[in-house]
């Protein structure tokens, strides 16, 4: 039986930032972890999923959670979601930062959201924010009356636009947790293995992403460009930590609408290089399609390892070996420049095969850390070569291959040193490619191949 993957206790407080929409949370969360995690904008709704990142202050850590913004509405693409993912952030909170709009007052939202905070019976402390105090002048609204009808407090004046006040906010975060009985302790300085879910809209990323960790950690739905912002979240299993970052739905630039989801795209464009591992993820129903073929040259590109998820599975017209090496095919085919890629049939929605993308994560991030030593090279060359004799390129003499050596790894790179006036044609290189493959394996990694001219007469191998 497969050992289950856990979310890893990162034994560090938990603040989380709730408010309706439009009050500033994304940005507030953004100056305080010191970078652009969340997305900012002030459309409605723009925070769906929770961020979640750790942030530092006088020397401690403490995980910061932001949450969407609630409007109580039905009417509201997602709000049920959205509210439940704002629940699991308060479950796990030591302390909630209650955020509010100076510049608009106190609305119906906040009135609803305090009564169900006083209703939770938990006596966890809330610090109660009046965002958008981005001049003194403002400072004034917080002796208001409204304010004190919410009965949590004296309001903090802050602006996550300028900055102002944001240190007095952390102080107050540090003091309150400070007298929990969590203590902050620094996290794993042992890098996990950074793993991508990405594909195009609606092929089940989300559910792949929520069925890889355990939990309903990443807002599921049939409604397209659910996901809008990158998600990570790191798990164990078998000892070995896995960040998982799922990621927005690409689509062709032609096809990208509004402003949230190119913001979207670049972020998940962007994780590509973050990450040491993608999982491409198709759909076992539909036929592959230009935009898959488009994504596919990009991790190519990018010399990502690559791991091809068959999605749906459970959906497909027929389970046996024929016809899953049959699909396979067609999608070596449709990807050529990806066939070191393995391919893995499952279904997130059922959990089948799920297990099984784990020891391949694992095999991958092994091969894309191989390093060949010049002796085995130098073997590897001289064999090979004896096997096939080199083809000519462009060049107008027959080539001889001087010498080869390995640059690097994570990705594994290799340089071919050919003789000066000679050319490699490049269907050599990829023979030698497929055989350092064949030997070595270099399991689900692209192998960069370099190739250079001996400048001078005589060459002194490493």
């Amino acid at each position: 039986m497969a050992t289950p993957a856990k979310i890893v206790d990162w034994r560090l407080p938990t603040v989380a930032l709730v408010g309706r929409v439009n009050v500033g949370k994304s940005r507030l969360f953004n100056k305080i972890v010191e970078r652009n995690l969340a997305l900012v904008s002030d459309i409605a709704g723009t925070t769906r999923t929770r961020n979640i990142a750790v942030a530092s202050w006088r020397g401690k850590q403490f995980r910061l959670v932001d949450t969407g913004g609630l409007t109580f509405s039905e009417t509201v693409p997602l709000e049920t979601d959205i509210i439940k993912q704002t629940e699991l952030a308060l479950k796990e909170a030591d302390l909630v930062v209650f955020v509010a709009d100076i510049q608009t007052g106190i609305l119906p939202q906040e009135r609803e959201l305090a009564k169900r905070l006083m209703k939770r019976g938990e006596k966890i402390p809330i610090i109660l924010v009046a965002n958008k105090a981005d001049t003194k002048e403002m400072y004034s609204h917080v002796h208001d009356r409204e304010w004190r009808s919410l009965a949590l407090g004296e309001p903090l004046p802050v602006s996550a636009a300028n900055g102002g006040n944001v240190g007095d906010l952390l102080d107050l975060i540090y003091s309150k947790l400070h007298t929990r009985s969590k203590r902050p302790k620094q996290i794993k300085e042992t890098e996990p293995i950074k793993v991508a879910i990405m594909g195009r809209p609606n092929v089940g990323k989300s559910s792949l992403f929520n069925a890889l960790i355990g939990e309903e950690r990443v807002i599921v739905s049939p409604l397209p460009h659910t996901t809008r912002e990158p998600h990570d979240i790191l798990v164990e299993i078998d000892k070995q930590q896995f960040l998982f970052i799922d990621t927005a739905g690409i689509r062709r630039k032609a096809k990208v609408s509004g402003e949230l989801e190119r913001i979207g795209v670049g972020k998940s464009i962007a994780t590509i290089d973050k990450a040491h591992i993608v999982l491409l993820v198709l759909d076992a129903t539909e036929p592959i399609t230009d935009q898959d073929q488009q994504l596919a040259g990009l991790l190519r590109e990018h010399t990502k390892s690559v791991i091809i998820v068959v999605n749906k599975w459970d959906q497909a017209e027929d389970n046996t070996d024929a016809f899953r090496n049959e699909v396979k095919n067609d999608i070596y085919a449709a990807f050529p420049h990806l066939a070191f890629a393995p391919i893995v049939f499952t279904s997130a929605k059922t959990k089948y095969r799920v297990h099984q993308i784990f020891p391949l994560l694992k095999e991958a991030w092994q091969a894309r850390q191989l390093v060949l030593s010049d002796e085995a090279v130098r073997d590897f060359l001289k064999r090979t070569v004896r096997q096939h004799l080199p083809t000519r390129g462009k060049g107008v003499r027959h080539p001889r291959i001087v010498a080869m050596h390995q640059l690097g790894y994570n990705p594994p790179m290799f340089e071919i040193i050919v003789k000066s006036n000679t050319s490699l044609h490049i269907s050599y290189v990829h023979f030698i490619e497929n055989q350092l493959r064949r030997e070595f394996g270099f399991f689900a990694a692209p192998i960069v191949m370099k190739l250079s001219k001996l400048k001078h007469h005589t060459y002194a191998p490493r």
